[in-house]
């Protein structure tokens, strides 16, 4: 069992989870499993609600390994970097679990200091494992690799994709966009949504953040913040289990801010004139929990959003042909953005074998389709998707989700390195300067953006 003491644990937090500033958490009991039980306890980012949910999951596993007690806790947090500060404060209060769900934001975090790679595992079951990665874009298997190791199986993704109200499209006097439509197309989109709505209205909407935020402008411009690199290694998993396709590496690796290139300068200033020409939303009112309330009444025309949108619009009573979803436009390229989720292996753990069967599962048919029973998120298993969103249940063209991978093949996952949050945070902390203060405004917020980064990917 690895010893992970509270002092290394703070400098994990002030590395990576908690941005500049050192925060500790505080846990309630719900937080903290049992101590002293044979339990195999799986950690999730959510509710207890979320934990009730996952029961017909652990039912449907222990049919298969009655000999293995599961324990579903649910951690409650504002973000994922929350979520993540309070899994290592369980690991410092000697309390670990022995999975936990783990999204993108985090991955390279776990994999650097917390996760046991799963190598081993794969590469013995690799005759049973074949199915799996035979249904899933190899893609999103590449998200969860670390440095020539694999840390995660994928069970979840969302790509950033445009969802657009049919009603406004149909007033911008467009029919919908081509799949490669370009910026000018977007923009003349953006004007005709605009004209004769009232002055609430919003052509685009978007949030500041990493996912869906500046990241997909930059990745359609063929660009990002940081620099993106492969690491070398992973031959052992690309040759035996996609053998068709170049190999590709072991894993990605950004680890130098560039939010000064010049293709970066040139979205920004993109997005900087669709707030000044009010068809994009300012990116100082902040978050977006009131989007699917503004969605569905008609005053947004489009905004970034995944698969998981299907099912919040169906919640909130918005009928499947009131929206449509599209690719983000061309620019230098058509490259989208993705997040992943999946479960990791705490290296604390105790019961790594039991961890593997239970990772087995969840990525299998059966424990994929009981995990995922409505549209909450597009599923890397192509074969389970026609299911959740198509008879109805999804927009017109809801295979845009897996066909962003399919047809775009540079599409990636967000920038997420080990220092994850505290890069988020420099980032989002300069894009409302560099958007909103007019004239060179771009670069002199882009110049304190480096800066940030910089810091932040150093550790400080």
């Amino acid at each position: 069992m690895v010893d992970i003491s509270r002092r290394a644990v703070v400098g994990l937090l002030g590395l990576g989870v908690a941005g500049t500033a050192i925060s500790w958490p505080r846990l309630t009991g719900r937080d903290i499993p049992g101590r002293g039980d044979d339990a195999l306890t799986v950690a999730l980012f959510g509710t207890q609600q979320d934990a009730a949910a996952r029961q017909a999951l652990v039912e449907g596993f222990q049919k298969k390994h009655p000999d293995v007690a599961v324990r579903i806790v649910a951690i409650q947090g504002q973000d994922w970097s929350e979520y993540f500060a309070k899994i290592l404060t369980m690991i410092a209060a000697g309390s670990p679990p022995d999975v936990v769900t783990v999204a993108t934001e985090g991955t390279q975090l776990f994999a650097s200091r917390l996760a046991h790679p799963i190598d081993e595992y794969v590469q013995r079951d690799a005759d049973e494992m074949q199915e799996y990665f035979d249904d899933v874009h190899p893609a999103l298997i590449e998200s969860f690799m670390y440095k020539g190791s694999l840390f995660q199986l994928p069970d979840n993704f969302n790509a950033a994709n445009v969802f657009y109200n049919t009603t406004a499209l149909e007033r911008s006097g467009f029919e919908r966009p081509a799949d490669d439509w370009s910026l000018e197309d977007f923009f003349s989109v953006a004007r005709g949504m605009k004209s004769g709505a009232d002055g609430r209205f919003l052509p685009y909407f978007w949030n500041n953040r990493l996912w869906g935020g500046v990241v997909p402008w930059l990745y359609v411009n063929k660009t990002s913040f940081l620099t993106e690199e492969k690491a070398s290694g992973g031959d052992w998993f690309w040759n035996r289990f996609y053998p068709s396709e170049a190999p590709r590496g072991g894993g990605y690796l950004w680890e130098r801010a560039d939010a000064l290139n010049d293709r970066a300068v040139e979205s920004f200033e993109v997005l900087q004139q669709m707030v000044s020409e009010g068809i994009a939303a300012n990116p100082a009112q902040g978050g977006g929990n009131e989007l699917v309330a503004l969605f569905s009444s008609g005053q947004v025309g489009m905004t970034p959003a995944g698969g998981f949108w299907v099912k919040g619009l169906h919640d909130a009573g918005v009928a499947n042909d009131d929206y449509d979803v599209t690719f983000f436009p061309r620019m230098a390229g058509q490259r989208h953005q993705f997040g992943a989720g999946g479960y990791a292996i705490m290296q604390t753990s105790e019961r790594k074998d039991e961890a593997w069967e239970w990772l087995k599962y969840c990525v299998s048919m059966e424990g994929m389709a009981i995990a995922h029973p409505q549209p909450d998120s597009s599923l890397p298993r192509r074969s389970l998707n026609t299911k959740l969103y198509g008879a109805g249940t999804g927009p017109a063209h809801w295979q845009v989700f897996y066909d962003t991978l399919d047809k775009f093949p540079d599409t990636g996952p967000m920038p997420a390195p080990p220092q994850q949050a505290a890069v988020e945070s420099a980032l989002i902390k300069n894009v409302v300067g560099a958007i909103t203060n007019g004239p060179g405004g771009v670069r002199r917020g882009l110049e304190n953006m480096q800066r940030d980064l910089e810091l932040a990917l150093k550790g400080r």
